[in-house]
């Protein structure tokens, strides 16, 4: 019972060290990184081509989300191995675009073999590496391991932090933006496999990714046009790309006897007929309106017209509103069907079970 205990605290531990090292890269952020911060959203916004992320090892794999995040929220992105790309892959390389590199020591060798090309192409560089950004930042003399003692896990330093000295790393020199990612300590227990690090790469990646957007000014439109699959994709869907339009819409014109009415209902089967003075929509008899009628008038229904059946100014709805907005419409009316119309023409009309599809019942 108490060894299980210790692993839950240690699980603890490694949950606050890395919330820790995320606390700090927000200071960071905000104060001493912000100018670079802010240099390198400018290079994304202005890049021609793709953002193309690299990394090797677990940074290649924040790499690849990194990627995906941008691409996801309108900036175009793409992950390059560094390895397979000096074996063929550069060529996904060109001009116009930007180079996100990550590399925690800013001397991975594979990530530093691609430099001549990208200066080659004049391609912008952005690296979010381990260094400080204060270059030359010594590590703290209480956290420094004394000669042949062990070394706490809370007070172990990151297994680089000492490397850095005064020297500035290969990457960080090469880039026009180098973004700290440092850490005190990793959330290992032996302070060896990347964990607080890669955790807040994988943060700096969204930071940016989301900081664009904005730039950019993303909205839930565009992301709905960015994700057409997948229930989110489905919630975000449009009026537009749900309705009936032509020939499936029920319409009758004011001078449309009921039996041709009732026969236009049954006909397009969505329970009710639009009411229409050529596109102009004039009003609007659903299933329940007849239901009515015939309890109020009797056989006599069938001599009035459509204009005197229809319900006047009836709910609708405009083809670029999101179908969680028709849902909610339909909730609050109680109905099963909305018309569709710009400027009061008639351009469609969905129903309950067209919103069905989209898994936001």
């Amino acid at each position: 019972m108490k060894q299980a205990s210790k692993k839950s605290h240690l699980g603890a531990d490694v949950v606050r060290i890395e919330a820790e090292a995320l606390e700090a890269l927000a200071e960071r952020i905000a104060g001493p990184m912000a100018e670079a911060f802010e240099r390198a959203l400018d290079l994304m916004q202005a890049c021609q081509g793709r953002v193309v992320v690299t990394g090797m090892g677990k940074s290649g794999l924040v790499a690849r989300k990194i990627a995906a995040t941008l691409s996801s929220t309108g900036t175009p992105a793409m992950f390059l191995h560094p390895a397979e790309a000096v074996h063929g892959d550069l060529g996904m390389l060109v001009r116009g675009d930007v180079v996100i590199a990550l590399s925690y020591s800013g001397e991975t060798e594979e990530i530093l073999n691609l430099l001549v090309t990208i200066k080659r192409l004049g391609v912008g560089l952005i690296a979010m590496t381990g260094e400080s950004a204060q270059p030359g930042a010594a590590v703290p003399h209480e956290n420094r391991p004394q000669p042949g003692a062990a070394v706490p896990h809370e007070r172990r330093p990151h297994p680089r932090a000492s490397q850095k000295k005064n020297a500035v790393s290969t990457l960080a020199g090469a880039a026009e933006v180098a973004l700290d990612c440092s850490v005190a300590q990793e959330a290992c227990s032996l302070g060896l496999a990347p964990t607080a690090c890669t955790t807040t790469m994988l943060a700096l990646g969204d930071a940016l990714a989301v900081a664009l957007a904005e730039r950019r000014g993303f909205k839930e439109e565009h992301f709905a046009e960015l994700h057409p699959g997948g229930k989110l994709g489905k919630k975000l869907a449009k009026v537009e790309s749900l309705m009936h339009t032509g020939e499936a819409v029920p319409r009758v014109m004011l001078g449309t006897k009921m039996p041709d009415v009732i026969y236009e209902m049954s006909r397009k089967g969505l329970g009710v007929t639009t009411v229409v003075e050529g596109e102009r929509l004039m009003g609007i008899i659903s299933d329940g309106d007849l239901r009515r009628l015939l309890q109020k008038r009797g056989k006599e229904v069938v001599e009035l017209t459509a204009g005197e059946c229809m319900t006047r100014n009836p709910q609708t709805i405009a083809p670029s509103a999101f179908a969680a907005t028709a849902l909610n419409l339909m909730e609050q009316k109680k109905i099963t069907s909305l018309v569709v119309t710009e400027a009061e023409r008639l351009v469609g009309i969905v129903h309950l079970h067209d919103l069905w599809e989209t898994e936001i019942l």
